[in-house]
């Protein structure tokens, strides 16, 4: 169970959709947020200055895929405003900077963070990273490995706080709250598991689905969802069935209901835990009471 924390979210321009410093209050370490349309107002601040690691962050059009590219840098400045006018990475929309309210992150530490913090995206498997290859682990020494892994704490739980859990497993929020219970989806031949998250509902890796679809889901948004599922690999085909290949984050229950029958379908009344009770019964029909 993790600690309570007191985190601290400073808008420098009063709009809370722009830049944004978050910070716990007791911690050394803040977490800017910076909407690429305002790039040059961070840059003109005297904490783009310092050494930093920053996550280049972004999502296709249909929003489905989230898409990350860390770096770290001794001149934050000159490396972001190249970013910006480079092609290669045309996907970012903001841009999120870690550093040190003391100034006191090295290059040492930044090596090490930009090297943890990319085995920790592509060991949670939420967000599609843009490094290519990762490099080999740069030599730290003790103590200052240890101030690392501090660090990344702090970040980890700032970037989770601004909305963006780049560490985090899709199911992992379940499991951190003690919520989670299973539920099972076998309508139509299908035969899913799936957990119910603060995130959304989450499909786990194994859930077997309908192959075919119903005519009437073709050219739907959903429709085109679940052969996006297939084109990219989350959804393989095995038979008459499909087969998840990894946990998968929907943003509701009805999508992930949809997505494993292929038919229209309401995920409150399909998912049900081992007692047949519906995550309607479970998770609506019982606040309040």
């Amino acid at each position: 169970m993790a600690n309570p924390k007191t985190i601290q979210i400073f808008l420098p321009t009063g709009d809370p959709r722009g830049i944004r410093i978050a910070e716990i209050t007791t911690r050394i370490v803040q977490v800017i947020e910076v909407p690429r349309s305002l790039l040059a107002d961070f840059l003109a601040m005297p904490e783009s200055a310092q050494v930093a690691v920053y996550f280049l962050i972004g999502a296709s059009e249909d929003g489905e895929e989230e898409t990350v590219y860390v770096g770290q840098t001794g001149d934050l400045r000159s490396r972001l405003a190249a970013h910006n006018k480079s092609k290669e990475k045309d996907f970012w929309e903001r841009a999120m900077v870690l550093i040190s309210r003391t100034n006191s992150l090295t290059q040492t530490h930044a090596l090490f963070l930009e090297w943890h913090c990319l085995q920790m995206i592509r060991s949670a498997e939420r967000y599609k990273d843009e490094n290519g290859n990762s490099g080999s682990r740069p030599f730290t020494p003790a103590p200052l490995e240890a101030d690392c892994l501090e660090i990344y704490d702090t970040g980890h739980a700032l970037l989770a706080t601004l909305g963006y859990p780049l560490f985090d497993a899709v199911g992992k929020a379940a499991e951190s709250t003690g919520t989670e219970e299973t539920f099972v989806c076998n309508a139509s031949g299908a035969s899913g598991r799936g957990l119910y998250t603060s995130d959304g509902f989450v499909v786990l890796k194994g859930s077997k689905g309908r192959r075919e679809m119903v005519p009437s889901l073709i050219d739907t948004p959903s429709g085109n969802h679940r052969l996006s599922l297939v084109e990219s690999g989350v959804l393989q085909a095995e038979g008459d069935m499909l087969v998840f290949t990894a946990d998968h984050l929907f943003r509701t229950p009805s999508g992930a209901a949809i997505a494993l029958l292929g038919r229209t379908a309401n995920g409150w009344l399909e998912w049900r835990n081992e007692k047949g009770q519906t995550l309607d019964e479970l998770k609506r029909q019982k606040v309040g009471e």
